[in-house]
Formats: structure tokens, C-alpha cells, sequence
């Protein structure tokens, strides 16, 4: 069965907006209302007098339009209920589904938090991990293995989210298990993006900076042969890891390896929308501001915030890093803007990484605990708490 919010829609129609133009006016992305819609999410609280004031409604109806949920008929395709029921006759119509189900979630990543997706992805994972145990045909059987291999790796993304990277455990098995599932199904890309987030573990969750140069080096060797991006994308973590270690000379050759890869991008490449200019760039800037080069990492940060506009959680990460190179410089005026916006980014997703380096502002921040502009960025931080 499906939820709608019939009345929301209706209102939002009577209003005479679309989802896009509802969608431009907040400043959200069109397939964020399309959510709110559908009962799939609610509107944060900071968003919810402007969507009000779109609709032409007080707070308290917008509320009622938000608690009147419909539901409809437009249930699971009826092969998938009947794999469910019968596992072994699952076939390959059944995996497209699967597949297509963890595309939307995948693409969901950056504009939802992960608490609100973390539901849906172990429903679909658990379905995934069951039909793989119970399948009769071999053929069926590898090409589960995949679907579960990137179930696998969502999956851990999403636990070390809502732990705040503090789990580190839990997300490590999801990717040992995402590892497996790919060298079962021949899948050196997957293999590599797993091992790849199990560096980011390392270098960001345990600090352990050698181990996380490590997997990044494992995770370049895995995508070598089949995946530019991948390769770039793992070179760069490579450079962060030099970087938290202060070997200068390390970190910029692992960027200049890095940077070599685009020239080798190619069509096929599954993994290039992972690595782009805007990637890089943050990554760099990173890199800068962990050798304590915060001049050469603000300008860098700066651009690729701006840039990622669409990519709410890096973009939560570059600000942050943005808000860390201007305290460390002195400009405190600029600081405190881009903290707020760092904030803002923060609220949408609530992604773990944007999170931590909000705290780590803060913290460089207590100083000036005492200054007004101060005070109002700890009470904007408690309350993310």
C-alpha cells in the first residue's frame, strides 16, 4: 500500500504552484515536495512557516494538510509479492525491480536525511539478502549478489550517518559484506567503492590516518583495470590520509595522480558521476587545511561550495571545511556567515560528516563564546543536538 497527502496536493495546486515552481520558491529541490506529497517525509521546521505562507494557510492548517494521510492502492508489482512468497522462482524481472527500487534511494542520499531513509534501505536490503538465500537459478543468484552488494554499501553509509560516525562497527560489516557480495558477483567497481568507504571509516571515524591510506591504496588497486573515477576518487583519500599526517610532499603527489585520472574517463565508467572537478576540488581543499594551509584551502572551498549546491551533504562538508580555513585565518565576520550557512546544510540532511565539522567549528569558535555572533551560532548548535 502508499501514503498520499491528497490534501496537501490539492491545496498546493489551489495555491497555483506545481511541485517545481512550490519547489523554486523554498528552495528545495522539486523531488522534495514530490516527497512531502507522498508521505514519504515532512517539511523541517525551519521550512515550514515560508511553505505556509506558499500555500496561503496558518501554521495550524498546514499542520492538518500534513497529518491527512490517504492511502492508495499502488502496492508492490505482484511478481515481486509472489517472489516474497516464493523465493526460489525469483527471476531476473524481480532483481530490475530491486535495482531500480535502490536506485531511488541512492539518489535520495543527498537531499534526505539519513534516518528518514535508513527504513526503506534495510526493508529493501533484507528482501534482497533473503531472495539471494533462496533462489534456485545460479544465473539469478550473481546477478542478486549484486543489488546486494550495493544494498550493502547504502546500508553502511546510512548506519554511520545515524550514529553520527560514531558506530564504527556496524557500517564496517555492511561494507565487509558489500566486498564479499561484489567478489561474488565479479564486481571489481563495487568491491572497490566498499573498500573505499571503509577508509572513509578509518580516516574520519577511528582518526587512524595509516589505516586509511591503506584501504584508499586497496580500493585504487581494485578500480585500476576497470573504473577511472573510482581510482581517482580512492587516490584522493589517499592524499587526505598524507595530509592528517602532515607529509606535504606525499599528499600532492597522491592529488597529482588523482588529477591524472580524468584523462582517462571514459563512457563506460559507472562511477563518474562520483568523481567530478567539484569532488577534487573539496577534497583538495581538505587536504590544505589539514597541513595547516588554510590561505590555500579557502578560495578552493569557497568555489567548490558554491558549486555543490545540488549535493547538500557534501555541500554541508565543504562549508564546514570553508568555516574551519576562515577561523584559522582570523576573519570572523566571514566565519560566522558561513557557519550559519553550514547549519542550514546541516538541518536538511543531517549527514554525519557535514555534522561533525559543524562541532568542529563550534569548538574553534568558544574563544569568542562571549561575543553576541557567538552565542547565536552555540544556540543554533544545540539545537541541531
Amino acid at each position: 500500500m502508499a501514503a498520499k497527502r491528497m490534501g496537501l496536493v490539492r491545496r498546493r495546486k489551489a495555491a497555483g504552484h506545481t511541485q517545481e515552481s512550490l519547489a523554486d520558491f523554498l528552495g528545495v529541490e522539486r523531488s522534495t515536495v514530490g516527497r512531502w506529497e507522498g508521505a514519504e517525509t515532512e517539511p523541517q521546521a525551519w521550512l515550514r512557516p515560508k511553505l505556509a505562507r506558499a500555500l496561503k494557510v496558518s501554521n495550524d492548517d498546514l499542520q492538518a494538510l500534513l497529518d491527512d494521510i490517504t492511502i492508495t492502492d499502488a502496492g508492490p508489482s505482484e511478481r515481486m509479492t509472489y517472489a516474497l512468497e516464493n523465493p526460489a522462482s525469483a527471476d531476473l524481472m524481480v532483481v530490475a525491480y530491486l535495482h531500480e527500487q535502490l536506485r531511488k534511494l541512492d539518489e535520495s542520499y543527498d537531499q534526505e536525511a539519513s534516518t528518514a531513509l535508513l527504513g526503506r534501505a534495510g526493508q529493501l536490503h533484507g528482501q534482497v539478502r533473503f531472495l539471494r538465500e533462496n533462489v534456485a537459478s545460479p544465473r539469478v543468484r550473481r546477478a542478486l549478489y549484486e543489488v546486494e552488494a550495493d544494498s550493502s554499501t547504502l546500508m553502511g553509509q546510512l548506519v554511520w550517518d545515524v550514529s553520527q560516525r560514531r558506530d564504527h562497527q556496524a557500517p564496517l560489516g555492511y561494507f565487509k559484506e558489500a566486498v564479499d557480495a561484489a567478489r561474488h558477483a565479479r564486481d571489481s567497481s563495487t568491491e572497490a567503492y566498499a573498500t573505499l568507504r571503509m577508509s572513509f571509516v578509518a580516516l574520519y571515524g577511528e582518526k587512524n590516518p595509516v589505516r586509511g591510506v591503506t584501504l584508499a591504496e586497496q580500493a585504487a588497486d581494485a578500480a585500476q583495470a576497470v573504473s577511472p573515477s573510482l581510482t581517482g576518487l580512492s587516490l584522493l583519500h589517499v592524499a587526505e590520509g598524507h595530509a592528517m599526517t602532515g607529509a606535504v610532499s606525499e599528499c600532492e603527489a597522491a592529488l597529482r595522480s588523482a588529477e591524472a585520472q580524468f584523462d582517462r574517463a571514459h563512457p563506460d565508467d559507472v562511477a563518474a558521476p562520483y568523481y567530478t572537478v567539484n569532488e577534487f576540488n573539496r577534497l583538495a581543499g581538505s587536504c590544505y587545511l589539514f597541513l595547516d594551509l588554510p590561505e590555500r584551502a579557502e578560495p578552493i572551498l569557497r568555489m567548490t561550495s558554491r558549486a555543490l549546491a545540488a549535493k547538500k551533504k557534501s555541500q554541508a562538508i565543504a562549508l564546514g571545511n570553508l568555516t574551519l580555513a576562515l577561523i584559522r585565518q582570523g576573519k570572523l565576520d566571514e566565519a560566522a556567515a558561513t557557519m550559519h550557512r553550514t547549519i542550514d546544510a546541516v538541518e536538511l540532511t543531517r549527514g554525519g560528516g557535514g555534522l561533525n565539522l559543524a562541532f568542529s567549528a563550534g569548538r574553534e569558535l568558544r574563544q569568542w563564546r562571549t561575543e553576541p555572533w557567538a552565542q547565536e551560532i552555540n544556540d543554533r548548535l544545540l539545537a541541531l543536538m
